[in-house]
């Protein structure tokens, strides 16, 4: 399972992703936390376009401002 993670989130982001791994899922579900520079994805990029990113590569959106349109 791939996230997405905006940049305001990105602390939170690490705390989860701790927890997650203390708890040990890791050793039962592959995840992954991207952030938007590393796929090639501005911070302040359109929620269009981050939306229909993540739509056609199967990545969940972690965000606190997104607003997402379903077009």
């Amino acid at each position: 399972m791939n996230f997405l993670i905006d940049h305001n989130l990105r602390g939170h982001a690490i705390i989860l992703l701790g927890n997650i791994t203390k708890s040990g899922w890791l050793d039962l579900i592959s995840i992954r936390f991207v952030l938007f520079e590393e796929v090639g994805l501005s911070i302040d990029s359109d929620d269009r376009v981050v939306w229909r990113f993540a739509q056609s590569n199967q990545i969940e959106i972690y965000s606190s401002k997104i607003h997402i349109y379903y077009s």
